[in-house]
């Protein structure tokens, strides 16, 4: 049976179209896909993402264990400041992607992907030895919004929270707004600045009114996971299960940008990470368009010179564009390279779809 957040019945009467997704009752769209994805690129909406998982990493050996768990520096973090991250296996493969927020010395805040939460945390204690370190999942007492696109800022001002004191990319803050104590961060899942809030459960309804309320001149509107995709594809994030899974690597996924390469602690997985950084990988990730109006979806199968070399991981209609998008992954002894044409098997059928450069459309979450 299926959770639901605790927006669940506002989300009716605003006549949300609800699916199940990572064991949740989620809103799909409440009106359609690309009127969501279009109010998002053009002025702001807001997503509840209360599904996503909350977990508190405090103790002495707090930045110790976290840096035995993921390939980027957590050192480098200071007070209040975020980096994204991977959770890596021995083989170098994803347990899941997360976001690391250092809220204090000693003292982390994950955000970890719905889907993933109750191996994340078995992950997290299997690893967690002789390491001093508390790990506190209040995935049930936090829930989450995400304010995203161009007027964001705007409503955030509107709220109470001043240009001036707002975080900056990729940081976070603890403030109060109308009387509610709640972590406010500078990021987003949609390529458009923006912010997620984290709130006590006892307090989204509040603040989800107030954001529909105050939003109205900006003509905000509530999103669903259907523009939450598209909006993401546009902006090449990548989606775990679809682009990212156990058996896939940083390196491979493209996310070699986030690994440090001069970490001299050792990580799960960092000898096979090392060694694809320095001799290449066998498979690697492409953004490609196809040239027919037929999309490409997940697991299609990718040909190039009559063999198939690779399948697409995600896929959708891109709204902004006008076109059919897509990630894919390649064998990278194809030599295939932007601006190559593939052939993507649909219903039995080849269609044609050119290499691409990533993003399809341009971020403007950095500020």
């Amino acid at each position: 049976m299926c959770k639901k957040t605790l927006l669940y019945s506002e989300q009716e009467k605003l006549g949300a179209k609800m699916v199940a997704f990572a064991g949740w009752e989620m809103p799909v769209s409440y009106t359609n896909i690309i009127d969501e994805h279009n109010c998002v690129r053009n002025n702001v909406g807001v997503f509840d993402v209360s599904h996503m998982g909350e977990v508190f990493i405090s103790g002495t050996d707090a930045l110790a264990f976290l840096q035995k768990l993921v390939p980027q520096d957590i050192s480098r973090l200071t007070a209040l400041k975020a980096v994204y991250c991977q959770l890596t296996n021995s083989t170098g493969g994803l347990v899941d992607d997360l976001i690391i927020y250092k809220l204090e010395d000693s003292k982390y805040f994950l955000i970890v992907n719905a889907s993933r939460l109750e191996d994340d945390l078995k992950w997290l204690y299997s690893n967690k030895l002789s390491f001093d370190v508390e790990i506190d999942n209040q995935s049930d007492n936090y829930s989450m919004l995400a304010v995203q696109g161009p007027k964001s800022v705007d409503l955030m001002e509107k709220l109470g929270l001043e240009r001036g004191v707002q975080p900056e990319f990729f940081t976070i803050k603890k403030v109060t707004l109308a009387g509610m104590n709640l972590f406010v961060a500078r990021t987003g899942y949609t390529g458009e600045d923006g912010f997620e809030i984290v709130i006590k459960n006892e307090d989204v309804v509040d603040v989800w009114k107030l954001l529909l309320e105050k939003g109205k001149e900006y003509g905000i509107k509530p999103i669903g996971l259907g523009a939450r995709d598209t909006l993401r594809l546009e902006a090449a994030l990548h989606l775990y299960g679809n682009d990212l899974n156990e058996t896939t690597t940083p390196i491979e996924a493209g996310l070699g940008w986030s690994v440090a390469k001069n970490k001299l602690e050792d990580y799960n997985g960092k000898s096979v990470i090392m060694k694809q950084i320095k001799n290449g990988v066998e498979k690697k990730l492409v953004g490609f368009k196809m040239l027919s109006k037929i999309p490409a979806r997940h697991d299609y199968e990718i040909y190039y010179n009559n063999e198939k070399v690779g399948w697409v991981t995600s896929g959708a209609p891109s709204p902004t564009l006008g076109e059919n998008i897509g990630l894919a992954y390649v064998k990278t002894s194809c030599n295939i390279n932007i601006g190559t044409i593939v052939q993507v098997m649909i219903r039995n059928k080849f269609y044609d779809a050119e290499i691409v450069k990533r993003p399809f459309v341009k971020k403007k979450n950095k500020v």
